[in-house]
């Protein structure tokens, strides 16, 4: 296959792949923030993993000083951005105003934070934050994603050296690879990324601990390690015909549609997209925007157990995605590359050991999809290879084991957070870990 899916201009391609939400202009801005009550409990501000004083914020781009607006969110949240334009907010701050009681519409924080934070990239990132003096410690950190990059900027500014190793030529992890376009831009992670190298942390791309730097190395280098290297290595469908080509990983297929060369990226006409949450709607949608005919998604349970957020699900379904719900992959048909996808029909038994219930087969019901391309989006692991070089790091159900307090791991050199300490949680979450452990760091070196 070699783009099989129906061939867009690119101003279809731009079309498609627009901002979902687009930003306020700064009277609308204005305007919206004036809705806001200023609640004396903010509920929204408890239901924002990062704990951001919106009232506070929202109420400062009311005034008009949007640098005061723009530090207000930094000083709890420095992947800011990225969290305002791809954070589920629907079911977090907005989920949590007192306008819901009402009947009415929300306060929009999330488009609210975005322009805060635009325009304070716009004006070139003014100094809003002055380090402390140097204390004479150092601080490696491996992975340049949301969790690294809020540890690195935390620790930077409390006086340590700070040196964060990323195996990719981009720093950003998922934020600038794995966020489909018309949620966000690459350049808004990268903006980010900036933010975090201006205050004197040295991100060296490119470079693969284990690899280009050794464990050794790094422990001598360091006085602490954190490690944010979230989930790498994807799921294995574990069905004959894995190995055939057009069979892809979720995460891949969204890295490539990133890189906006649209035409380059290959596509099936009939893709099926086994899994069901919310990387997996990106891909499905991403494929549907590319030009596929026909997209299914493949999920072993039922709508209520799907783990996608209801606003991905609706998006998907805008899309044209057709849901089988109950359905699993059995194997993929084809001798070199991917014809068909043969399937199972479900039917759901007794609760597995998180309480969902688990599904069972039915006899009889198989059937076959015709396709050209399959993505595998049913979850990804940390790389145990990686990890096994580190002395005493114990894990847990394929999770690091941290001090919740601390985020200190079980060897005291290395602390841990992010999505490699939760399984894979949104990207606030791991910008909430990185920093607090930053602050385990700074307690554990100086045992205050």
């Amino acid at each position: 296959m070699k783009n099989a899916a129906l061939k867009l201009s690119p101003s279809e391609y731009e079309q498609n792949f627009a901002e979902l939400h687009p930003a306020f202009t700064p009277n609308s801005a204005v305007a919206e923030a004036n809705r806001c009550l200023y609640c004396f409990d903010s509920r929204c501000m408890k239901a924002c993993p990062t704990h951001i004083d919106i009232s506070t914020f929202i109420k400062k781009i009311a005034t008009g000083n949007l640098k005061g607006s723009a530090k207000t969110i930094l000083e709890s949240n420095w992947v800011a951005l990225t969290c305002a334009k791809a954070c589920p907010v629907d079911v977090l701050c907005e989920g949590a105003c007192v306008y819901n009681e009402r009947g009415e519409e929300p306060i929009q924080i999330g488009r609210l934070q975005r322009f805060a934070m635009d325009r304070y990239f716009e004006q070139g990132m003014p100094p809003l934050f002055t380090p402390e003096p140097k204390n004479g410690k150092s601080v490696g950190i491996i992975g340049a994603g949301p969790a690294g990059l809020a540890c690195g900027a935390e620790l930077a500014l409390m006086g340590y050296d700070v040196t964060i190793y990323e195996a990719k030529e981009k720093a950003g992890g998922l934020d600038t690879w794995g966020i489909a376009p018309y949620k966000m831009m690459q350049r808004d992670s990268l903006n980010e990324v900036k933010l975090v190298e201006s205050f004197g942390v040295a991100i060296k791309t490119k470079t693969r601990v284990g690899k280009e730097i050794s464990i050794e190395e790094l422990q001598k280098k360091h006085n602490a390690i954190f490690v944010g290297v979230g989930l790498a290595s994807p799921t294995r469908l574990g069905i004959p015909g894995e190995q055939l080509a057009g069979v892809v990983d979720a995460l891949d297929f969204i890295d490539d549609v990133t890189t906006r060369k649209w035409k380059s990226i290959d596509v099936g006409k009939w893709v099926a997209v086994i899994g069901a949450g919310n990387t997996a709607i990106d891909a499905a949608t991403e494929a549907k925007r590319l030009g596929a005919e026909q997209v299914y998604m493949i999920y072993r349970r039922s709508e209520k157990e799907m783990p996608a957020y209801e606003f991905e699900f609706e998006l998907a379904q805008n899309d044209g995605v057709q849901f089988m719900f109950q359905t699993a992959p059995k194997r993929v048909i084809g001798k070199k590359h991917v014809e068909a996808l043969e399937c199972i029909r479900m039917k759901l038994g007794a609760p597995d050991k998180d309480g969902r219930r688990k599904p069972v087969p039915v006899p009889r019901s198989e059937f076959k999809l015709p396709v050209d391309m399959v993505i595998k989006s049913v979850g990804q692991n940390i790389e145990d290879s990686f990890l096994s070089q580190i002395p005493n790091l114990k894990t847990k159900n394929g999770m690091v084991v941290v001090n919740t307090k601390t985020y200190q791991t079980t060897n005291p050199k290395y602390f841990a957070g992010g999505d490699c300490i939760n399984g894979g949680k949104e990207v606030v979450n791991a910008a909430y870990d990185g920093k607090q452990a930053a602050h385990g760091i700074d307690r554990c070196l100086f045992s205050k």
